[in-house]
């Protein structure tokens, strides 16, 4: 009887999770474009992806900021705004991103910096709240992608997406982050649709006063 209730919980447990993720994949393919293709926004959300023990961008940071770098000298936006995690004095995501951008050409009046995106979620309240985007272009990997355009839309930021995959990652770091993305997606559901949890704010930024 135990273990049949147990079966039970575990295949709900999965329902709700692939149930998530089948709500935010359908309802972000439509707004996911290709790099060329994208509709014109004045402002481009780059998302933190973690560094290296030495404070160096990870290959996947590295392909946001690069991907941001080419729609902005494509004249696809006008601003960049790289949110990420700064919550210890040797960890500075922002920063860092700020320097790779800059070492792509990207003029400093271009960079905007969100010191508070600890998570997605933040990032995407932040944004509107903060710093007063109502329309953007989101800049991530395939993986994280949906979320990000579910979460931003519905905290009422008018996104679109383009994937930031230039590079192919290693297959064991691919099935790491589809796997927590999974859980991830139900959290972001919770999030948005329940708990309305409020980010770190602060005293407004807009971009575009």
């Amino acid at each position: 009887m135990l273990l049949k209730l147990f079966l039970i919980l575990v295949g709900l447990a999965i329902a709700v999770v692939l149930a998530a993720r089948l709500t935010t994949g359908l309802y972000a393919r439509p707004k996911m474009y290709e790099a060329a293709d994208v509709p014109v926004r004045r402002v481009a959300i780059i998302f933190g992806a973690g560094l290296w023990r030495d404070g160096t961008a990870t290959p996947v940071l590295q392909d946001r900021v690069q991907t941001a770098a080419d729609l902005y000298f494509a004249g696809r936006v006008e601003k960049l705004l790289m949110s990420g995690d700064n919550r210890f004095v040797d960890y500075n995501e922002p920063a860092v991103m700020r320097t790779l951008a800059l070492s792509l050409g990207v003029p400093e009046e271009a960079i905007v910096l969100d010191y508070a995106g600890r998570r997605t979620y933040d990032t995407c309240y932040r944004a509107k709240a903060i710093f007063g985007v109502t329309g953007a272009i989101l800049v991530t990997q395939a993986f994280h992608l949906p979320r990000a355009i579910y979460l931003c839309n519905q905290l009422g930021v008018d996104s679109v997406g383009v994937e930031a995959d230039l590079r192919v990652y290693r297959k064991s770091s691919v099935l790491i982050w589809n796997m927590r993305e999974l859980f991830a997606t139900v959290a972001a559901l919770w999030d948005v649709n329940i708990s309305h949890p409020v980010p770190v704010l602060g005293t407004p930024e807009p971009i575009f006063p």
